[in-house]
């Protein structure tokens, strides 16, 4: 049966639907000219946020800090990031999310999973930064939900779609400064009250689609750890950076 859907339908790649190679399971899926913009974070990166760092060579259990990270107090310990947000990351993001392209969570999670294998411990759970029920209702489902649960059956981790809820409606970040994002967000998470008394003490995994002043998420962090969870670590789809 495989073999005769590859044959009516043929790979093609997620991002500008040209025809591509079928490479059988865990094959990225990008044509020719649309890989050389993936930009997959696969070397050194900032244990804090997933940003892309030059290798100083120091080995594979040095600890790297970006110099936002450095600057910056993050609520959370530890983060990773799939891809560095422009690009083909960016037109796959902007198609799950507005796109009603659902059909890209299940590889753009695989290559989550990938990345934020390190993140993983005993215990953990994965749960998704939440949208408003406002804004829940005009996109129809919430694009990092539909990321954070094949996440979480790919590292063998539990699942909390609903661990966190947002309790007032935000405007959107974009074209906002930095202390404008973070104000915006300020208060605007909480932990879901049936959900209170499980996460004490747990770590969790929060999973964003793209992180880039990283208020959003540090909001979320400070309501996990509010409630009494353990250690809050972040994996994003996508980190924006510098010069991208």
């Amino acid at each position: 049966m495989k073999a005769a859907l590859r044959l009516f339908y043929p790979p093609q790649c997620l991002s500008c639907g040209a025809g591509v190679a079928d490479g059988g399971a865990g094959a990225v899926h990008l044509c020719a000219d649309c890989w050389p913009e993936a930009a997959f974070i696969t070397g050194a990166c900032c244990d804090c946020c997933g940003a892309p760092l030059p290798d100083d060579g120091s080995g594979v259990d040095t600890v790297l800090v970006c110099d936002d990270c450095l600057g910056t107090v993050r609520p959370w310990t530890r983060g990773r990031a799939a891809m560095v947000y422009g690009g083909t990351a960016r037109r796959l993001i902007l198609a799950l999310k507005h796109g009603d392209r659902l059909d890209l969570a299940p590889p753009m999670a695989a290559w989550l999973a990938r990345a934020a294998a390190p993140l993983a411990m005993p215990g953990m759970i994965v749960a998704p930064v939440p949208l408003h029920l406002r804004r829940l209702a005009k996109r129809k489902y919430n694009q990092s939900a539909q990321v954070s649960g094949r996440v979480a059956r790919a590292l063998g981790l539990d699942h909390q779609a609903d661990l966190l809820v947002r309790v007032r409606h935000t405007q959107a970040q974009d074209h906002r400064g930095v202390a404008d994002r973070y104000a915006n967000q300020q208060d605007a998470l909480a932990v879901h009250p049936r959900r209170a008394a499980g996460v004490a003490g747990r770590p969790v995994i929060l999973v964003d689609d793209v992180m880039a002043s990283g208020a959003t998420i540090h909001a979320a962090a400070l309501a996990l750890l509010a409630a009494g969870s353990g250690p809050v670590s972040v994996a994003v789809l996508a980190r924006a950076v510098k010069d991208h």
